[in-house]
């Protein structure tokens, strides 16, 4: 007897369909699992024999092999259990079959109830393109199911899914799916506001330069003077998702397990900031078999905080040059390759020296070497600099500006300026469906829309003498005076904007900082 269900699994960033083919004979009782699987898919055996028998259904004493279609392609999770077990029932004729075309996925645990699997909408994203109708799954990944225009059929046990087999007529709870178009956009998360950072007027203008274009930075400061606080403000001022951005970021999460029952679509733009002990795999994403994301590509879209940078491995930083320049990352494996996007904006933060006081403008003394300076510096390589567009000081508060504690600008009136920007790069990048900002423009892009006049680039060609700049930086300066503009409404670039965008290039023009 010979039955086929359908189930899914991830493979890099897109959803794969898999066939269980499933066949019982007369014979020893044996189960048979082929089709790649790995470790956690093998063990399906043992969880669908107690699933179903505690669940009061017939396991058949039978010769049963099962086969995981295309058999070529490596099988990892415990999403296979429940087509498993539907294949078994259809199998040995316990349910009847049905017309329509039914995804299942879901874990079983051993008395029949079901547990919830990651990566359920890239899969569903795929078998929607694969012509499929329906998909029976846990009940804590229906929110989750639901952001895909598929007729969804929740369950809380094996008994609840065999159920829908003997339904005259497949019907989902709700009669509406979620769908893209039905999701609030609205912010939930609270983040510090820039009105409650005393002084630091340049610091926020970087930051409001770097949220409006999509603009890496690297902070650099004593201790104390306010980095983290400043960086903690940034995804305050950050513009809007949009649908496309919210769908992508959301594939993420779902594949790498970080969506919760409730989760529907990731309306947020993520803030990540991982210790400085992470290693890279963790940080550029990977796995013995089949990859899974990491901190980089969990902050696609977002926002990556590095706190204290040369406190990192240098191996660890040197790995970021890819995502950088790319926007994405890309891991090779002996029979595939597999490619996760990673645009996000980075924000480091360092001290001048490994005390933090070198070059200080108060009365405290730096005791570091220069031999223990050059090390603390030698961790943030030229080239990793060279990608980072915005290099801003941060200096210690007067302490007559924290006696006055006068309310300074507001994040949301900072956030308004930075939409009405990135409302101008929609406009002009509107073939993209992504990343429509102008940190991401190309050759041709910068050639069409950043034209300088004769003063700016007089100005630019002095500094690119002056300071030693490598054509990316020349570049990424020419991007930050087109964002500068944008905010300023300028159609064209000034001379103004392009003295500015040279201003926040702290790290190329002085000796005395990181």
């Amino acid at each position: 007897m010979y039955a086929c269900s359908f189930s899914g699994t991830v493979m890099g960033i897109d959803g794969m369909m898999v066939s269980v083919e499933t066949d019982i004979a007369n014979g020893l009782p044996q189960f048979d699992l082929v089709g790649l699987g790995g470790s956690a898919v093998k063990e399906a055996r043992d969880r669908v024999r107690s699933a179903m028998r505690n669940a009061g259904f017939d396991y058949p004493m039978q010769r049963i092999t099962v086969n995981l279609a295309p058999a070529d392609q490596r099988k990892e999770g415990s999403g296979f259990d429940l087509a498993i077990a539907i294949g078994i029932l259809l199998a040995s004729k316990q349910i009847p079959p049905r017309e329509e075309r039914i995804l299942i996925l879901g874990e079983l645990a051993l008395d029949g109830s079901l547990r919830p699997v990651s990566g359920v909408l890239p899969i569903l994203l795929e078998a929607k393109r694969n012509g499929f109708t329906h998909v029976v799954l846990p009940e804590q990944n229906e929110a989750e199911a639901r952001l895909v225009d598929i007729v969804v059929l929740p369950a809380a046990h094996l008994q609840d899914a065999a159920k829908y087999w003997t339904q005259k007529q497949l019907v989902s709870r709700r009669t509406e799916a979620t769908g893209m178009k039905t999701i609030s956009l609205n912010r939930s998360t609270e983040y510090p506001d820039f009105s409650n950072v005393y002084g630091q007027d340049l610091v926020k203008r970087g930051l409001e330069i770097a949220a409006a274009g999509f603009h890496n930075v690297i902070l650099v400061g004593p201790p104390g003077s306010g980095k983290t606080l400043l960086a903690n403000c940034l995804p305050g001022i950050m513009p809007q998702m949009t649908m496309e951005e919210s769908y992508e970021v959301t594939k993420i999460y779902s594949i790498a397990g970080h969506l919760t029952r409730t989760s529907g679509l990731v309306r947020e733009r993520p803030f990540r900031s991982p210790h400085h002990t992470i290693t890279a795999t963790a940080l550029i994403g990977g796995g013995t078999q089949i990859p899974r994301p990491g901190e980089c590509s969990l902050s696609h879209g977002g926002i990556l905080f590095l706190d204290e940078m040369p406190e990192f491995s240098r191996h660890v930083l040197e790995v970021l040059r890819q995502p950088l320049e790319a926007g994405i990352v890309t891991i090779g494996r002996s029979k595939q390759v597999f490619t996760f996007p990673a645009r996000f904006l980075l924000i480091g933060s360092c001290n001048p020296c490994p005390c933090g006081y070198f070059g200080s403008r108060d009365q405290r003394e730096c005791y570091c070497s220069p031999l223990q300076i050059q090390r603390y510096r030698a961790k943030l390589s030229g080239p990793l600099l060279d990608r980072i567009d915005l290099h801003l000081e941060v200096p210690r508060v007067p302490v007559h500006l924290l006696n006055q504690r006068s309310v300074a600008e507001s994040s949301a009136v900072i956030r308004d300026r930075v939409e009405a920007a990135r409302t101008i790069q929609s406009k002009r990048f509107g073939h993209r469906a992504t990343s429509p900002f102008n940190s991401a423009m190309s050759g041709e892009e910068l050639r069409r829309y950043c034209m300088l006049d004769k003063e700016g680039q007089e100005l630019l060609q002095m500094a690119f003498e002056t300071l030693g700049l490598s054509a990316r930086a020349y570049d990424r300066i020419v991007k930050l005076a087109r964002t500068i503009a944008d905010l300023a409404g300028a159609e064209k670039i000034g001379s103004s904007h392009v003295a500015e965008a040279i201003r926040y290039r702290a790290l190329d023009r002085q000796v005395g900082v990181c």
